[in-house]
């Protein structure tokens, strides 16, 4: 472990390092050399957050940002080694199929059109040619939306986790890239006969829109893949739509795999009781009684059944982590970020062979300590049911002290 938190520390100065030679006037391929063997074996998380870590410390990210053509250059020759691709973003309507389409577009766009167009332009300034450089410009505009639904759905995700300093870096980027869009429309609109001007800044534009959806692909998308889990890809799924999209149109709608649970207990000769009365050994109580006392208590309750397939959750008046009911039917692996999928699936492997009955966790979230409990739930015969999932808000607990022997007047 020492060995690892070294090894952090010291690719972390050696950054430092880096963005200050960048700093100095070093060129991008002076430094992605040694760059490249700085973050060798290394995730694309982890470099974000070693920068991260920097802008922290107080580093202006105008000097971080300074690292994303290094990124770029360096991660062109192995990037396939360290992204493996994510089955979910290959799915028509997933928010990533969704843009990396409209990569292709504004890719087609490029290509297709202002390429050609520009050539044309150079050798003949007409006002014919000017308008039709100047409408695959226009149509290049669509690339605002594109990176409004990436700096107001993706981003605020990424800050919730901890990773400040991609969304920072690139919105910097994306404005720049906004601002030399707009300039070369007001050159054109207002076209003064400077024709290599023109030239010099679309072809400038084009290389940084092409730079940055290799960026994308290559070092956001696998960031975002391994930290989101589903239920917050369907929300950014739902909220796409209000912001537009840029020269693509979802085709159809993003939908998870999910089991409908009370189809599946009826295949299992069970009968769902919705607010029938249930028979205990210790009593009877009905299923608004049992679902009312569930959710008055200060605590998150989730079950999932020995298949793991997610079947139930309270509803507190103050739950610690959100859910919706869309959670219900979905594999219990789907409801945590990739990056912690391995640990999900240990503890109910444990769980469900017997090796443990119960496995606990305790973190700090802002002024709350929430304590986090697994338990393995069996039959008399100790046949494994499922898991639940107990957390609980316990730092108002720790702050009692004395005793309280009276009522409360409130």
């Amino acid at each position: 472990m020492s060995e690892y938190i070294n090894n952090r520390e010291f690719r972390q100065k050696t950054l430092k390092e880096l963005i200050m030679e960048l700093h100095n006037g070093k060129s991008v391929e002076e430094v992605k050399e040694r760059f490249g063997k700085l973050i060798e074996g290394v995730s694309a998380t982890e470099i974000s957050a070693m920068e991260n870590e920097l802008i922290k410390e107080g580093m202006p990210v105008s000097e971080v940002q300074r690292l994303c053509d290094v990124h770029a250059a360096v991660f062109k020759g192995s990037i396939e080694e360290i992204h493996m691709p994510q089955n979910q973003e290959d799915k028509p309507g997933h928010p990533v199929f969704t843009f990396k389409a409209e990569n292709r577009a504004l890719e087609r766009l490029i290509r297709k059109s202002i390429k050609p167009n520009l050539e044309v332009f150079v050798s003949e300034d007409s006002k014919e040619n000017r308008i039709k450089l100047f409408e695959s410009i226009t149509k290049l505009w669509e690339i605002d939306k594109h990176y409004l639904r990436k700096e107001n759905l993706l981003f605020p995700y990424m800050e919730k986790y901890g990773i400040t300093a991609p969304p920072k870096v690139m919105w910097g980027v994306d404005d720049e890239i906004r601002n030399s869009i707009k300039e070369i429309n007001t050159l054109l609109d207002n076209y003064d006969g400077k024709k290599e001007e023109v030239a010099e800044k679309l072809e400038a534009a084009v290389n940084r829109v092409e730079e940055m959806i290799f960026k994308e692909e290559n070092i956001l998308f696998p960031m975002v893949l391994d930290t989101l889990n589903e239920d917050e890809w369907l929300k950014i799924a739902k909220e796409s739509g209000e912001l537009g999209y840029c020269l693509y149109e979802p085709k159809q709608e993003w939908k998870p795999v999910r089991v409908n649970v009370e189809e599946k207990v009826k295949t299992q000769g069970e009968e769902p009781i919705e607010k029938g009365y249930h028979i205990f050994e210790t009593g009877i109580l009905s299923g608004e009684e049992i679902e009312a006392m569930l959710n008055i208590m200060p605590v998150d309750m989730t079950f999932v059944d020995k298949e793991g397939t997610v079947k139930y959750f309270s509803q507190g008046k103050e739950r610690i982590f959100p859910r919706t009911k869309a959670v219900i039917g979905r594999q219990v692996q789907n409801c945590h970020p990739p990056a912690s999928v391995h640990i999900v699936e240990q503890i109910v492997a444990d769980l469900k062979s017997g090796k443990k009955d119960k496995e606990d966790f305790w973190i700090r979230m802002g002024d709350r300590f929430v304590l986090i409990r697994y338990f393995a739930v069996r039959d008399k015969n100790g046949e494994f049911l499922g898991t639940l999932e107990f957390t609980q808000d316990i730092a108002p607990i720790q702050g009692i002290t004395g005793e309280k022997r009276l009522v409360s007047e409130e």
